[in-house]
C-alpha cells in the first residue's frame, strides 16, 4: 500500500488528542494509516479496534505496527472509495 502514515502513536498510546486527530483527519480523507510506534507498549490491533470505536470507522487491516482504517465521507460527491452493494 503507498500510503504514508498520517499520525504516529508514541509511548503515551491513545490520548483524546490523538482521538481528535483521527476525527479530524476523516473529515478530509476516507482511509488513513497510522504508525504505532515501537516505544508504544500497547497492542496495534486493541488500539485499532478502540480508535474504530472512539471515531466511528472501521478497521481495514492491522500489519504489524500499523494500523489503516476507513471511514465512509458524509457528503456524496467527497466519496473517493465507493463500496459494493
Amino acid at each position: 500500500m503507498n500510503l504514508d502514515p498520517i499520525i504516529n502513536i508514541g509511548k503515551a498510546t491513545l490520548t483524546p488528542e490523538v482521538t481528535d486527530a483521527v476525527t479530524e483527519t476523516f473529515e478530509n480523507k476516507e482511509l488513513i494509516k497510522i504508525n504505532v510506534l515501537k516505544n508504544c507498549l500497547d497492542d496495534p490491533k486493541a488500539i485499532a479496534q478502540i480508535l474504530s470505536e472512539r471515531a466511528h470507522c472501521e478497521v481495514v487491516q492491522v500489519i504489524g505496527r500499523r494500523i489503516v482504517l476507513y471511514k465512509q465521507a458524509d457528503k456524496e460527491k467527497d466519496r473517493k472509495i465507493v463500496l459494493p452493494k
